[in-house]
Formats: C-alpha cells, sequence, structure tokens
C-alpha cells in the first residue's frame, strides 16, 4: 500500500500546483500560462494511463485470465464483423485532403463498433430489467 500513499501525495501537488495556476490564469487573464497547465494535464494523463496499465496487466495475471481472454476475444469478433461490413470509399475532405479507402472503412468500422456495443448494452439492460420483473 505504500504505492497509494504515494499517489495520494503525487495527486495532492499536481492538484495544488494546478489550483494555484489555475485561480492566477483566471484572476490575470495571462494566456501564458495556458501552457504549463497543458503540460500538468498532460503528465497528469500520462500518469493515469501508466497506471491503469499496469493494474490492469497485474490483475490479468492474478485473476481469471480464461474469462479475459474470452473478453477480449469477443471484442475482437465485434471488431471484424464491423470491418467487414463497413465499406470504404476514397474521399475528398472539406481541408482538400484525401481519406484513404482504408481510413474510411476503418472509420466506419469504429462507427459500427460502437452501435453493436451499445445494442448489446441496451440488450442486456432490458433483458436484466424483465428478468427482476419476473421474480
Amino acid at each position: 500500500m505504500i504505492i497509494h500513499k504515494i499517489l495520494k501525495i503525487v495527486s495532492l501537488i499536481l492538484g495544488a500546483i494546478a489550483l494555484v495556476m489555475g485561480i492566477w490564469l483566471f484572476s490575470t487573464g495571462d494566456e501564458s500560462l495556458v501552457q504549463p497547465l497543458m503540460t500538468i494535464a498532460y503528465a497528469v494523463f500520462g500518469i493515469i494511463l501508466l497506471l491503469v496499465l499496469v493494474f490492469v496487466l497485474k490483475d490479468l495475471f492474478t485473476g481469471n485470465v480464461k474469462s479475459t481472454l474470452i473478453a477480449i476475444g469477443s471484442f475482437a469478433v465485434v471488431v471484424l464483423i464491423a470491418y467487414f461490413l463497413s465499406e470504404g470509399t476514397a474521399t475528398q475532405m472539406k481541408n482538400g485532403e484525401m481519406l484513404s479507402a482504408n481510413q474510411s472503412q476503418w472509420i466506419g468500422a469504429g462507427l459500427r463498433t460502437f452501435y453493436i456495443l451499445a445494442a448489446i448494452a441496451i440488450g442486456a439492460m432490458i433483458y436484466s430489467g424483465i428478468k427482476k420483473l419476473i421474480k
């Protein structure tokens, strides 16, 4: 639990620095403070991503690996289905650049993946609600 104490201290220090700089920014209107605030935000975001990755990997190897692999495989299947259902066409964008057919297909796959996962989540909520009503 030593890491918990260290993270708590680091988060308090970063929060205090950001609070002071934020108050300073809003009270003076000095736009030169925006960049340091953005740097702090990026640093915090990076630390959070690193910690999430570490704890996910730790839990993956100490927990039930089979169920985790089934979930990852199911997600990969949904992405593959969405990719093959998507069509890709080269498109001229407003800024003059070209969007390739492959990029277009991946954009469609991302949207379809979201729709499929949202439908599954809504279906699971409806199923759970109906199951509760029956009991």
